[in-house]
């Protein structure tokens, strides 16, 4: 009875956050950055390695919640650019299980998968998975999910100014004048996540209140929920307490 009344006590919690949601503004994307996976594995005296897989098992269980209350698009941060210069025995076991999350999410028919982030600072076999799940065609009305793995906010914007130049290049087109009638919208027609809704709520867990190079142009507009918990002990309950928040803020698209 003692460890069934706490069960008790948070699946009547979780109801009543369930009922107090207004679902006409549930985000419509919902951009996440993974964060604390080493942290939690440490207090626990277990390996890296046991902290990153219970990390992308709680990926899994997260886009189940985001099917469920009805958000349209997911955006992970998974693996920065910064993130690769860790030791190279905890970037092999990292970027290992993120390829058996991908294989996982290939087995979801319901999902469609994004790759953002630059593929050549991968290796082969993460890359290629990538590769391959952005190719494939989902179900409609179901999550579509951006996987930012070996990402860096500052180059996704140098490369979309990149392509901007060599496609105007391709055309024809004189670069000074480019430059003068250049707009916002020029520059988000080359972004990573072209076509799609900037983010509504962006959620760092962890405890951390920073950006990180997480998304940087899109978010301009964002409302930021920050998590003091881990991810991998990232709950329902937490979710559902940064869409109360947001659903109850009243958005500003200015100052």
């Amino acid at each position: 009875m003692p460890q069934r009344l706490p069960r008790l006590l948070y699946g009547y919690y979780e109801r009543r956050l369930l009922t107090s949601l207004d679902r006409q503004r549930i985000p419509r994307h919902v951009g996440v950055m993974i964060d604390g996976n080493r942290r939690w594995a440490k207090q626990f005296n277990a390996p890296t390695s046991q902290g990153h897989q219970a990390g992308a098992d709680k990926i899994i269980e997260f886009l189940g919640w985001c099917q469920d209350l009805g958000v349209e698009v997911v955006t992970l941060y998974m693996l920065s650019t910064d993130n690769m210069s860790r030791s190279a025995e905890e970037l092999e076991e990292l970027t290992a299980i993120i390829g058996n999350t991908l294989d996982l999410l290939d087995a979801d028919t319901a999902v469609s998968v994004h790759a953002m982030g630059a593929p050549e600072l991968l290796p082969d076999h993460l890359a290629q998975r990538l590769t391959r799940l952005t190719e494939r065609t989902a179900e409609r009305g179901k999550v579509h999910v951006n996987v930012a793995v070996g990402y860096g906010g500052r180059r996704e914007i140098v490369d979309a100014v990149r392509e901007l130049l060599h496609v105007a290049v391709a055309e024809g087109r004189d670069i000074a004048e480019l430059a003068d009638a250049l707009s916002v919208d020029d520059i988000s027609a080359y972004l990573y996540t072209r076509g799609q809704p900037d983010p509504d709520l962006v959620i760092r867990t962890s405890g951390e209140q920073r950006l990180s190079g997480f998304l940087m142009w899109q978010s301009a507009y964002s409302e930021f929920y920050f998590c003091e918990a881990f991810w991998p002990a990232f709950r329902k309950v937490d979710f559902l307490r940064a869409l109360r928040d947001y659903t109850g803020r009243q958005r500003r698209f200015g100052m």
